[in-house]
């Protein structure tokens, strides 16, 4: 009984969101089945959101295990899975206490721009920074960008539309609309 205590008490809530799955007929991934072989690696308490790879877990491994155990998992059983964000609760509580005050306000859209386990952050940083916004406002976080495009008129004249797409990163993240990120949040508290 000690012991399953001190595991418990060492257990964190993971946000793990992965790219480029159920997109346009490709790279099918039952969601059920997902949270089955999760559970099958040890994860407690798994859930999923929506059909686009947002999956939930509790887990005892430190950051740099759990890594491990997911790229194996990856490699193995969907190698077409190479993109994924991976944060706990926390880290999401620390992140939206520091949003700024703009990103409660409506906008045409609202993205997150989630940076990777892989991703160069400082390359995608100094890409964005460069670029000449439009009708547009960033915020740099910790767990990525934060995006507002304001008016729907205007969306094709946006760096987000014209240049986003382009970017040598573009691949190596991950995007949340700002609904799905605030859901991301709820299932994190489960």
């Amino acid at each position: 009984v000690k012991a399953s205590w001190i595991n418990l008490s060492k257990m964190k809530r993971y946000a793990f969101l992965v790219r480029g799955i159920n997109v346009g007929g490709r790279h099918k991934v039952v969601m059920e089945e997902f949270c089955h072989e999760l559970k099958e690696l040890g994860m407690s308490n798994v859930s999923s959101y929506i059909n686009s790879g947002n999956f939930f877990f509790n887990s005892s491994l430190m950051k740099v295990e759990l890594l491990l155990v997911l790229e194996r998992f990856l490699n193995k059983t969907y190698p077409f899975i190479k993109v994924f964000s991976l944060f706990t609760l926390e880290d999401y509580q620390n992140e939206v206490a520091s949003l700024p005050k703009w990103w409660e306000n409506d906008f045409y859209r609202k993205d997150v721009l989630l940076y990777t386990e892989r991703l160069d952050k400082n390359e995608m940083r100094n890409v964005i920074e460069s670029l000449e916004l439009g009708d547009e406002i960033i915020h740099l976080g910790q767990l990525g960008i934060y995006w507002g495009k304001f008016d729907k008129s205007s969306y094709n004249q946006t760096a987000y539309h014209k240049k986003l797409l382009k970017a040598s990163f573009y691949p190596s993240i991950t995007i949340r609309n700002a609904r799905t990120f605030s859901k991301i949040g709820h299932f994190l508290r489960m």
